[in-house]
């Protein structure tokens, strides 16, 4: 990997035929041998997006992984938030660094003996370093994460991307293989569900399916006096997934366990035991997952 740790500024102006930068190629589906699929085994890769942050599409991102390598499929886990990457603190493993063994390839930081992980802040010095990159600094790196990474032969590959629909998400569109679809995240008030139908717009532009929406964040049970309260509102993503025709994958309650579970580095899937409270969330979750699961094996 470049060195990270340096403010990049190339020369290039984003906008010459032969620039690296997804978000400048002339036409995405040219011949050009700098986008073209890198070769990783790996059966199913879906990407994980929201149209804007703040939404939990990270956390979702992590138990979806850790719920898919709990069912036994050896899974990968790749963190192409370049500027914000969470996925290491959510999974607890912020301190662990990548290394290469032959000099060659890339380790992944293994979660379990199912699940392995890359992400930009495993090269960062400290975690308060940012990363100062252009479009063609991040779509080389997002290659190496792909195609320079000992991943072995894995049955599912979750792309956590950043919000929007920029550089990030369209180079992974170019270069990933074998992708099944999106899954988008959303919380249910307006302006989230608004920006939420672009990036379910963007997925359908690049002719990939749209496994689903998920609402994040939707109601909450008062941990006082157990009425519901809709802090963001609740129902939205439901009603987007509607009027855009896509399937709906179920709603998450916001709930603080949730918030801890990203906190403590141990994913929300990981906590049946609890009150009926956390319990109900819990299951939300889990059926959240299974959702996702059953529409990819519809989609294939």
């Amino acid at each position: 990997m470049a060195d990270n740790s340096a403010r990049q500024t190339p020369e290039c102006d984003g906008n010459c035929k032969n620039c690296t930068s997804a978000a400048s190629c002339d036409d995405p589906k040219k011949n050009n041998p700098m986008t073209e699929k890198v070769k990783i085994n790996v059966k199913h890769v879906i990407l994980v997006l929201s149209g804007k942050g703040g939404v939990g599409k990270s956390t979702v991102a992590a138990n979806l992984a850790m719920s898919l390598a709990n069912k036994g499929y050896n899974t990968g886990l790749v963190d192409l938030d370049i500027h914000g990457p969470n996925i290491p603190k959510m999974l607890g493993v912020e301190d662990q660094r990548l290394q290469s063994y032959d000099g060659k390839r890339i380790e992944p930081v293994q979660i379990t003996g199912k699940l392995g992980v890359v992400s930009m802040a495993f090269l960062l010095p400290e975690t308060s370093s940012p990363v100062v990159w252009r479009g063609p600094m991040k779509f080389t790196a997002i290659r190496q994460f792909l195609e320079d990474v000992n991943w072995g032969d894995m049955e599912y590959l979750i792309v956590d991307l950043p919000p929007g629909t920029g550089d990030e998400a369209l180079s992974v569109a170019q270069l990933a293989p074998n992708i099944d679809g999106a899954v988008i995240v959303t919380t249910p008030q307006d302006v989230a569900v608004l920006d939420s139908t672009k990036a379910v717009t963007f997925v359908q532009q690049l002719g990939y399916p749209v496994l689903g929406i998920v609402e994040n964040m939707s109601g909450m049970v008062c941990p006082h006096c157990g009425e519901a309260i809709d802090l963001f509102g609740e129902g939205g993503g439901k009603k987007a997934a509607e009027d855009l025709g896509v399937p709906f994958l179920g709603a998450i309650p916001l709930d603080p366990e949730m918030r801890k579970a990203g906190d403590e580095g141990r994913p929300f899937v990981l906590r049946k035991a609890g009150d009926k409270q956390h319990q109900a969330t819990w299951e939300k979750v889990d059926e959240v997952m299974d959702n996702i699961l059953a529409q990819i094996k519809t989609e294939n």
